[in-house]
């Protein structure tokens, strides 16, 4: 047994090894650009230059929170190397915990084989195309991942419920969608602890830069051209689907409101049915994708939610329609289908409805994701494995699935 967990770890070990040595041996400007970018924002907390109008060296503008450039100012006390390695612990730690909590009731199945099975989580949830992104660009997504999937899934957590999402929606905002979550599930004190959590980390940052606070919440936050061609197909927001669209013309904003509207309130209502099945891991999938697949831009990286998502599906590998599910879901997400849907549709080698549609995979696959997760039939192992809070915290207790049409759902 030592023998299987001591490969697979060194497998993990080996990719990860070579995923670091390559983003810290890229050409200057693709050395981990968006590393970059918090670096700059960094400097500029520290300096008391403008945040939102300084350049990196790759033309890049820090668009994120002023708290993200506070909590970045750490990383301008070391030289750029020094930063790119301990940036590392911000992506592979949080990779482990989110991957602990996604595959719980698998790694509780496999008992003794528990470690080596958890060594081959980690080497798959490496290769992950939202993961490479991640290591390429010095992004932090996994990270915010992993605050709010410890929020949500850990029963009796040490700090308050709630204030860890506060933190991960005050550093990039997209994770605000947890706190609609809470409330929609009867968790009203912990959406109120994420909540306050934001507004304390928004007011220090607001004290610490009152110019830069002003200039982001009055005028950057509506401005999403900050953020780059969001019609390339590296954006794979319900908003970047419609731009592609109706490239090269924009698509009328009543659309993509009305898009939004219909998936957000069904995406939440299927979260809320499954958490009171006592699915809280599938619940936690279903909004993470919707805070992908709801914001005005989503870069390939920010799906790291797919892991939880994968998690939820393959439950404890038991029911095998699960397993074949989640294999194909993760393999998928391995691959670079948007982009190749790109090249297709540019090069004219196949119509452009198919190739369209390569360009939209990874948001279509999410969108198919909530669907696949609402249909699951919940067994034991999936509310064992739901550590979310008890009945002190406000949370419903689990009732049984009705019959009919929803109880055919796949096993």
């Amino acid at each position: 047994m030592w023998l299987i967990t001591a490969a697979a770890w060194a497998m993990a070990a080996a990719l990860i090894t070579y995923m670091i040595y390559c983003a810290l041996t890229n050409p200057g400007h693709l050395r981990m650009p968006d590393l970059a970018v918090y670096r700059n924002g960094g400097e500029a907390i520290r300096h008391g230059s403008g945040l939102y109008t300084s350049l990196t060296n790759g033309k890049l503008l820090f668009t994120y929170p002023p708290v993200s450039a506070v909590l970045s100012v750490p990383l301008t006390w070391v030289p750029a190397q020094a930063a790119r390695v301990a940036w590392m612990l911000m992506v592979y730690l949080p990779l482990a915990a989110v991957s602990w909590l996604a595959f719980r009731p698998a790694l509780a199945r496999a008992g003794r084989y528990a470690p080596a099975v958890f060594g081959v989580l980690i080497t798959c949830g490496t290769i992950l195309t939202p993961m490479r992104q991640v290591v390429h660009y010095g992004q932090i997504d996994i990270f915010l991942v992993a605050l709010c999937a410890l929020d949500c899934l850990v029963r009796r957590p040490r700090w308050p419920r709630g204030a860890l999402i506060g933190l991960a929606t005050a550093i990039k905002l997209v994770p605000g969608v947890f706190v609609i979550y809470l409330l929609i599930t009867g968790r009203r004190k912990a959406a109120a602890v994420a909540a306050g959590a934001f507004a304390a980390w928004t007011g220090l940052a607001w004290l610490i830069a009152p110019g830069a606070s002003a200039h982001y919440w009055t005028s950057a936050i509506f401005n999403s051209r900050r953020l780059g061609q969001n019609a390339q197909a590296a954006n794979q927001s319900l908003n970047g689907m419609l731009l592609r669209a109706f490239f090269p013309h924009p698509p009328p904003a009543a659309l993509w409101l009305s898009v939004a509207l219909v998936v957000a309130v069904a995406g939440f209502a299927a979260a809320r049915v499954v958490r009171r099945r006592g699915f809280e891991i599938g619940g936690v999938a279903i909004t993470g994708l919707l805070a992908a697949l709801l914001s005005p831009v989503a870069w390939v990286h920010h799906y790291c939610w797919i892991i939880l998502a994968v998690g939820a599906i393959a439950g404890d590998c038991r029911r095998e329609r699960r397993v074949i599910g989640a294999i194909v879901t993760a393999g998928l997400f391995m691959s670079v289908l948007p982009i190749v849907g790109g090249y297709l549709y540019y090069t004219r080698l196949i119509p452009a409805l198919p190739a369209r549609i390569l360009q939209d995979a990874f948001g279509l696959i999410a969108l198919g994701m909530i669907w696949v997760i609402f249909r699951i039939r919940v067994t034991a192992a999936d509310r064992w494995a739901a550590a979310g809070p008890g009945p002190a915290d406000g949370a419903p207790a689990p009732v049984p699935r009705p019959a009919g049409l929803a109880g055919r759902a796949a096993g």
